[in-house]
């Protein structure tokens, strides 16, 4: 049964990223180039896109009853809310090396580049504790089956998986 289920979830974000992954693979010629061409809209499509597939694989997963189903939209609102954060740190991000590209002056230093990779993890700890708080009432109230499908499913996605993803990315 979990097998199942976690086949299903992963053919679903499979699919989401199927299309994506073509239209890419066609068109780019090289990685660094595929990234000079993709705008802050794109980014923010890819985000919702993935985030999408992601969210719906991790509801269809658990199968929900009406009772559990009434904690689900916190979950799902902190997810999005993770969701949006990293695409506007992956954005800043890329507005920074474009500028570093056209002015070598403007690279931060050593102490500055501390200094804001201990402001991004201060934010992804805020977010991921809002997602622990939205998830807790959810969490409690599924079975053991469940539980062990939310843990294998909230992992789903990405290189390594949603939570890595959103504890680790931009």
């Amino acid at each position: 049964m979990i097998k199942n289920t976690l086949a299903a979830g992963t053919i679903a974000l499979l699919l989401a990223g199927a299309g994506t992954g073509a239209v890419l693979a066609q068109s780019a010629p090289s990685r660094d180039s595929e990234r000079s061409h993709i705008t802050a809209q794109d980014r923010a499509q890819d985000v919702a896109a993935f985030t999408d597939a992601r969210i719906a694989a991790l509801k269809a997963g658990l199968k929900l009853s009406a009772e559990q189903e009434k904690n689900w939209p916190a979950v799902e609102t902190a997810l999005r809310d993770l969701a949006k954060e990293r695409a506007m740190r992956m954005n800043a991000r890329a507005e920074r090396r474009e500028a570093g590209r056209n002015n070598a002056a403007e690279h931060p230093d050593a102490v500055a580049r501390m200094r804001e990779g201990a402001d991004a993890l201060t934010a992804r700890a805020a977010g991921l504790k809002k997602l622990a708080d939205a998830s807790e009432p959810l969490y409690k109230s599924l079975d053991d089956s469940q539980k062990r499908r939310f843990g294998a499913l909230i992992r789903m996605g990405g290189r390594h998986g949603m939570e890595h993803h959103w504890r680790h990315r931009g």
